[in-house]
């Protein structure tokens, strides 16, 4: 395949966000859309054809664009590794992303800043290219923070939105702590292997499990350490539990940003890092375990309060955040390719829930509290239809051996490896997302009882409602490919999902140690494979009961449960937590360096001290220039007498 092809599908965004960024007003807004659409179109085309190749055909290659960096025992070149990992991630991020900015040209019109949001939305995917497919680990950190740059962008879009730029900076300072943790990491890796790139590394990682670092005379396995560093990175960029609280408030960014973002590029930045280094995860077992037990634990938590919640999108948010502990807990057990499969499934059933979540706000006239709608499913019929695939999909509806929506193949796959891998914490990740399963098809069915039917509960607007209606083609054709893949990606890609590492379609770019993987010849119980479904369809069943049938139990429910269904309402009071011990204690904590140690011992001690005794020692000799003779006669005669007294007690006269 020409080269100038693989350069077109991760360039073309770059470009994009040229033209409209620096031509911004003057470009108008039809032109910026047409033109960021078009070569995100021509991008995600030719990202077929590469996968096809690559993927398909096995022709793994790498571009060496320009020496970047040459310092020492450091060198690094700018790259582009196009394996299957990476083109995977390329059709990915390219689909999904010219589907959002189709979208958002009709979501976006009569905005004032239509060529600055298609900008952010170009140079978003481009910074997200540049982390799939680099080739060391130099060039992952430029395309991890230039995704955290451009998520802060888009967060606050709306900038004169107090709430917006407050979401915009939660986010990007919550994602510095776990990047803080990840250059860490980096800086580890280098000082192991001598090297950031990828295949360097990997050839060593055998050879350090035996090393240690040594910190205050204690010794610790360097591997364990420094894997736990970068999974540090991945728990901010995924929201993972304790790293979480940015992703619910990001929702203050328009809704094309909440499908790019936490659907199928930077959330799951930190799911790729973790398939893409699993060379160095597998030595480090302890490792794999914390991440199968965060993700596990992720998971439920996120599913509990995704239960409570009120508004549309952030519903569908804490629903991101509990899939993505599934993807990491796969991972903890060494399935990275069920990992990577429910990461690609869940690209398109969650950016098409976001979209046509979007899509109910549009008919609402920017409503998103679910107690205030009802009764919408006549009113808006495609994107009702359009929620329920994407909810069949998440939930993980299917018949084994039949057929299944995207959702039931992966999720599957993720349960099934979890309790095949037989350790205690892949038995626990597994019953957690069992529960999760069943919360998960509640709160689904509840966001389609309570917007699509029933009527109006709490006072909503009547006008908004009466006049509530679908919303253009331009916001409607792109959720028919994204609908297309939650119901048939998992039926077609699960051989290839399914296949060993060494398989002709992984290529070995994911790499499992011996004895992670499943026995051979393990077969899960029938009651095991059924068992999601089974957990699926009780959650549906549950909510038609709570909602449909017996819509007053909720608040009977509530009120039952009292101080426990406050915790999962307020989300475990997390952000208070944090509330109080940082984003208070900081300013104190500041202004008590800045008085004690600044302004007291820095500038007491400094300039301003030596300046203090400077002008107190002069004042005080000032006051022996009294003008008058007979004193200075009188210190003359004191200073020849003291002179006097010391030669004579040293013998000198």
């Amino acid at each position: 395949m020409a080269p100038w092809i693989d350069l077109a599908a991760v360039f073309l965004p770059l470009a994009g966000f040229l033209v409209a960024g620096l031509g911004g007003h003057k470009v108008g807004d039809r032109f910026a859309g047409a033109v960021t659409c078009a070569l995100m179109l021509i991008a995600a085309c030719l990202s077929f054809l590469i996968f096809q190749d690559v993927a398909l055909e096995g022709h793994a290659r790498t571009h060496v664009l320009a020496p970047w960096i040459e310092a020492g025992g450091l060198k690094a070149n700018w790259s582009l590794r196009l394996d299957t990992l990476s083109v995977l991630m390329l059709l990915v991020v390219n689909g999904v992303s010219a589907m959002v900015h189709v979208y958002a040209v009709g979501y976006m019109h009569g905005d004032k800043g239509v060529p600055r949001f298609m900008a952010y939305l170009s140079l978003f995917t481009f910074f997200m290219l540049m982390l799939v497919c680099a080739n060391d680990l130099l060039q992952l950190f430029f395309g991890w923070e230039g995704v955290g740059l451009a998520s802060y962008l888009l967060i606050g879009f709306w900038y004169e939105k107090p709430s917006a730029s407050a979401a915009a900076m939660k986010a990007f300072l919550v994602n510095r702590v776990g990047d803080f943790g990840f250059i860490l990491g980096i800086f580890g890796c280098f000082a192991l292997t001598g090297s950031i790139g990828f295949d360097e590394v990997f050839k060593t990682a055998p050879l350090l499990v035996e090393k240690t670092f040594s910190f205050g005379g204690f010794s610790c396995a360097a591997l364990t350490v420094v894997t736990l560093l970068l999974f540090m990175g991945a728990m901010g960029k995924s929201a993972q539990i304790g790293l979480h609280t940015w992703l619910p408030d990001a929702m203050e960014g328009p809704t094309p940003v909440s499908a790019l973002i936490h659907a199928a590029t930077m959330v799951t930045a930190g799911v790729f890092m973790v398939a893409r280094l699993s060379p160095l995860f597998e030595y480090a077992p302890a490792t794999l375990a914390f991440i199968a037990l965060v993700g596990a634990a992720t998971a439920f938590i996120a599913a509990t309060i995704g239960l409570t919640q009120f508004d549309i999108k952030k519903v569908i948010a804490y629903s991101t955040m509990s899939q993505l502990g599934y993807m990491f807990f796969a991972a903890g057990v060494s399935a990275y390719g069920a990992s990577m499969f429910h990461l690609m499934t869940h690209a398109f059933f969650k950016s098409l829930l976001f979209l046509a979540a979007g899509s109910v706000i549009h008919a609402m006239a920017g409503e998103q509290d679910m107690r205030k709608m009802g009764g919408l499913a006549r009113k808006i019929p495609v994107t009702y239809a359009l929620m329920w695939i994407g909810s069949l999909a998440l939930a993980g509806i299917g018949i084994e051996g039949v057929f299944g929506f995207a959702g039931f193949y992966s999720k599957d796959m993720i349960l099934e490896a979890a309790l095949a891998r037989g350790t205690w914490f892949g038995t626990l990740a597994y019953i957690l997302g069992l529960m999760a399963a069943f919360m998960t098809a509640f709160y689904s069915w509840r966001l389609l009882f309570l917007t699509f039917h029933g009527t109006n509960k709490e006072g909503g607007d009547t006008e908004r409602l009466s006049h509530a209606h679908e919303s253009p083609w331009i916001m409607l054709a792109p959720l028919v490919p994204l609908a297309l893949g939650a119901v048939g990606a998992g039926y077609l890609a699960h051989d290839w999902f399914a296949s060993a590492p060494d398989s002709s379609f992984w290529q070995n770019t994911l790499f499992v140690a011996a004895g992670h993987a499943p026995p051979e010849g393990h077969e899960a119980s029938a009651l095991a494979r059924f068992a999601p479904l089974i957990a699926a369809l009780l959650g549906i069943g549950a909510s038609w009961l709570f909602y449909i049938r017996q819509p007053e139990k909720p608040a009977q429910v509530a009120a039952r449960l009292g101080r426990l269904y406050r915790l999962v309402l307020n989300k475990y009071y997390v952000d208070e937590l944090y509330d109080r011990l940082f984003v208070r204690t900081a300013p104190r904590f500041g202004a008590f360096l800045w008085r004690m140690g600044d302004d007291k011992t820095i500038d007491g001690l400094g300039p301003d001290g030596i300046a203090a005794l400077t002008d107190w020692t002069g004042g005080r000799l000032r006051l022996l220039q009294t003008g008058y003779l007979y004193h200075y006669a009188t210190l003359m005669a004191i200073g020849l007498i003291l002179l006097l007294g010391w030669a004579m007690i040293n013998g000198g006269l």
